[in-house]
């Protein structure tokens, strides 16, 4: 008898475990997360030489611009989804009462998830990528920068591979083929395939191949011919300690919209060391090809860094592929940095970096024979305050000493002073969550 009430409530223990676990799974099942969160960013520029250097006399200019953005992301087992609405835009731009206000969706994205790491991304989203040299969110701009793409995927712990697929097209049509006008998305189709490996918590490399379809039609027509340039490159990062270490190398070749072919390359070499818990030091490399204005009929080999968050890395005054260069040209960039970091406080963060810059090829000027490589330095001051968990006050101040070779290639006057400064608070909270 004993026995058998023990082999009982061994039953009756197993069975109230199943149905606990199986309750918990089914609860599991039916959570839903929603959680809503708002940005105000407005940020105050003084620019006296921003983007492009200031020519003699020229007076300095300055404006407020301010995002605000509103995003909502679901989620339940499965399936999450993010919409994200902002308007953008400079104070003074909108009259006061408004009747046409601009407030569109900067992202609007589902995921599926499939199990065993298998998932699919679909709709605008951010393409984000290693250390966004080739993709990147470009979150400096007030606006941001977003794509129309169906992401596949598969992801454990130590891999990551993704498929990124997109088509572009101006409008619904019902004859006349597939020209597109890249006035909305620079690029009319895109496949990239991109892979990552985390060797341990000290190395990991990735490695990304894009093919890029450029529309070079006849708009008056509308007859579309597409020239496709490839990309292939490596991101490698190691962090043994309290140093760090990173190496990017990129290759393009295939056709550019006029119909040469390409051969430009992108490399980046840099390194850092935290000598404490304050204190940090970097120095670092950027060579990107350039297209010398006597090789016509050759090869074209000035590297085009894509869709990146250029800011991050060639000088804060945003004078290379954020900008322009002027006179047909595209000379290439050699960009070398020494950089330091300080942390004042637990909330206080100063950086200051010293950037010097060079072209890449030979370009003759008329006059002045072939020119020297030189374009001068850049000296970049930031400060960063955390105010509070999702308050931040960050203000910086730039100076460019440029040189003869600046003036042709960028413009402006190399005796003029050009400087920027600027001040930005970031109010982002998240303001709704809910579970059910």
């Amino acid at each position: 008898m004993k026995k058998r009430m023990i082999a009982f409530a061994g039953l009756l223990l197993v069975s109230s475990v199943w149905m606990k676990a199986e309750e918990d799974e089914t609860a599991k099942d039916k959570e839903n997360t929603f959680s809503m969160s708002a940005q105000i960013r407005p940020r105050a520029e003084y620019r006296n030489g921003a983007l492009f250097p200031r020519s003699e006399g020229a007076d300095a200019a300055g404006f407020i611009n301010n995002r605000a953005r509103l995003s909502m992301n679901y989620e339940r087992q499965n399936l999450s989804i993010g919409l994200s609405a902002q308007h953008v835009g400079v104070w003074g731009q909108d009259p006061q009462i408004d009747k046409n206000g601009r407030f569109i969706l900067n992202e609007a994205w589902a995921q599926l998830d499939f199990g065993y790491g298998i998932f699919a991304k679909l709709g605008r989203q951010s393409l984000i990528y290693d250390d966004e040299r080739i993709l990147g969110g470009l979150d400096w701009n007030v606006a941001g920068r977003y794509h129309d793409a169906l992401k596949l995927g598969y992801e454990n712990k130590q891999n990551k591979l993704h498929l990124i697929l997109a088509f572009n097209q101006n409008d619904e049509k019902t004859i006349g083929g597939t020209y597109y006008n890249p006035g909305a998305q620079p690029y009319k189709n895109m496949q990239t395939l991109w892979y990552q490996h985390v060797c341990d918590k000290a190395f990991k490399a990735s490695f990304m191949f894009m093919n890029l379809g450029m529309e070079a039609g006849d708009p008056e027509t509308q007859k579309s011919d597409t020239k496709y340039m490839q990309l292939l490159g490596t991101n490698l990062y190691y962090t043994p300690g309290d140093w760090s270490f990173g190496g990017t190398f990129y290759y393009e070749f295939g056709k550019n919209k006029a119909n040469r072919d390409i051969s430009a390359y992108l490399w980046a070499l840099n390194a850092a060391y935290k000598i404490d818990s304050r204190w940090s030091v970097g120095i670092g490399s950027d060579y990107l090809s350039g297209a010398s204005n006597t090789d016509g009929s050759g090869k074209y080999k000035a590297f085009d860094p894509l869709y990146g968050t250029h800011h991050k890395f060639y000088g804060a005054m945003d004078y290379f592929y954020a900008s322009d260069f002027i006179n047909g040209l595209n000379p290439g960039l050699w960009d070398n940095q020494i950089k330091a970091a300080f942390k004042a406080s637990p909330k206080v963060n100063l950086s200051l970096a010293y950037h010097y810059f060079s072209i890449t090829s030979d370009i003759e000027w008329e006059g002045r024979g072939k020119l020297d490589r030189g374009l001068g330095s850049e000296v970049d001051l930031q400060v960063d305050w955390q105010i509070m968990k999702d308050v931040k006050l960050s203000a910086g101040y730039s100076t460019m000493f440029g040189t003869s070779t600046m003036e042709i290639v960028k413009g402006g006057s190399k005796d003029s002073w050009q400087d920027w400064g600027w001040l930005s608070i970031n109010i982002n909270p998240r303001i709704f969550m809910a579970r059910w």
